[in-house]
């Protein structure tokens, strides 16, 4: 852990012997009673905290003094096409790390329909992997994540339109079977960006006649077959830096 992160309701409470904050700082760190740690507040600001007091059951009670401002989250929305939950957890705390501002998970044509039922999205899987990029970064600040049942519902939506203050987003399809061009020959740009990327299986021809309707450019990376978590990352990190933004 790059920083030990809380959320406002637990200032004030102890955190359990078996909090894995705990464990790192206790076990990991061997950090003690009067110690201090990088700490901040999810969703807030971020700082230092303290460690107050070490229970004799061996759950700690710790102070936070944040006053510093989390850095901003890129302008890049994801819109990610279903995969195994595996490789969603992967995929959401990468690209947390990384910075993007809004993810959203699609269903797909040609994805297998049951990824879509993953208890994760329920059960604070997809909270706990935001929040572990968050750290993996020091940051205190998460991606806002949405679900589509398709792409349909995402593409009538069109959530990046009451994003970034009426700016005009980029809008880029990654597509390495039937592009339109190159991600790499793309000029640079200041403007914000919204990335679509399917499933391994690809876009269906219907999805793609659907993304040119609605004004995106399909670009693509290469002829290789990528993973859709290590599509996002690679995309993601191309048009940072086309849109002159950097981790």
């Amino acid at each position: 852990m790059n920083l030990i992160l809380l959320e406002e309701h637990e200032l004030g409470h102890t955190l359990s012997r078996r909090d894995e904050r705990t464990i790192h700082l206790v076990k990991i760190l061997h950090k003690k009673a009067g110690d201090v740690f990088e700490a901040g507040i999810l969703d807030g600001l971020r700082g230092t905290g303290r460690i107050e007091k070490i229970n004799f059951d061996g759950s700690i009670f710790v102070s936070v003094n944040a006053t510093e401002p989390p850095e901003p989250r890129l302008p890049i929305r994801i819109a990610a096409g279903f995969v195994r939950p595996i490789q969603i957890k992967r995929l959401l705390r990468d690209l947390s790390s990384i910075g993007v501002s809004s993810i959203d998970l699609v269903g797909t044509e040609l994805g297998e329909k049951s990824y879509r039922d993953t208890k994760l999205l329920n059960d604070g899987g997809a909270h706990a992997a935001l929040v572990e990029g968050a750290v993996q970064a020091r940051d205190t600040t998460i991606p806002v994540l949405s679900v589509y049942e398709n792409l349909v519902s995402w593409l009538k939506e069109r959530p990046w339109e009451t994003a970034w203050h009426k700016r005009i987003p980029l809008l880029i399809a990654m597509d390495n079977v039937r592009p339109e061009g190159s991600i790499f020959h793309l000029g640079t740009t200041s403007r914000p960006a919204v990335l679509a990327i399917g499933p391994e299986r690809g876009w269906s021809d219907n999805e793609r006649d659907m993304f040119e309707k609605a004004g995106f450019l399909r670009l693509s990376m290469g002829n290789r077959a990528l993973r859709t978590e290590t599509a996002c990352v690679a995309a993601a990190s191309l048009v940072m830096e086309k849109i002159g933004e950097y981790i």
